[in-house]
């Protein structure tokens, strides 16, 4: 299973979108409330969801992927979470897709995790970015030595990014599917 993370102030369009369309492709995503004993989590501008499982819950080795979505303070809620932190680098160490967008890639440089790889995050992040070659473009996708990571600028390419964790967790085939079924033109 994928666990996208959700911790309060989180960006919604860039939670949402991406889990919409994974699920659409089929792919196994659970969502976890970060920083709650709880489930229910609200995002940045006042919308609440009910998370599938909660961060107690949530198991480093058993997850095939992990995905976080930016917002602020989001994106710092996650950060500050030991749970997310070690699903993260679990998921690193053992070549499984991380997906971040707008803010939350920065939690990624900090890691450790983007030496040496492509990656984008919301303008001003840049410098957050510890290691790696900033790119200038909506959506990145680095198939570097340690997995997949695909990383996005903002909620704008929030589409755009959940197609290209289609494509990685599912396939390419798949997200050109779902692109269809959502008349989606890049």
């Amino acid at each position: 299973m994928i666990y996208l993370f959700l911790a309060d102030g989180f960006e919604e369009t860039e939670a949402t979108f991406p889990l919409d369309l994974l699920r659409r492709a089929g792919a196994d995503v659970k969502t976890v409330a970060v920083g709650k004993s709880g489930r229910t989590v609200t995002g940045a501008h006042g919308i609440t969801v009910t998370a599938d499982i909660a961060e107690a819950d949530a198991d480093p080795e058993a997850a095939d992927g992990v995905i976080l979505p930016g917002g602020m303070p989001g994106a710092d809620n996650l950060f500050a979470s030991e749970k997310v932190k070690s699903c993260v680098l679990s998921a690193a160490r053992r070549g499984v897709p991380v997906g971040a967008i707008c803010a939350a890639p920065y939690i990624l440089g900090r890691l450790g995790l983007l030496e040496g790889r492509r990656a984008v995050c919301f303008p001003g992040f840049e410098g957050r970015l510890e290691g790696a070659r900033v790119c200038d473009a909506p959506v990145v996708t680095d198939t570097g030595a340690g997995g997949v990571i695909v990383t996005a600028r903002s909620a704008g390419a929030a589409a755009e990014f959940g197609l290209a964790l289609v494509s990685v967790f599912v396939s390419p085939a798949a997200a050109d599917k779902v692109a269809a079924a959502i008349i989606y033109k890049k």
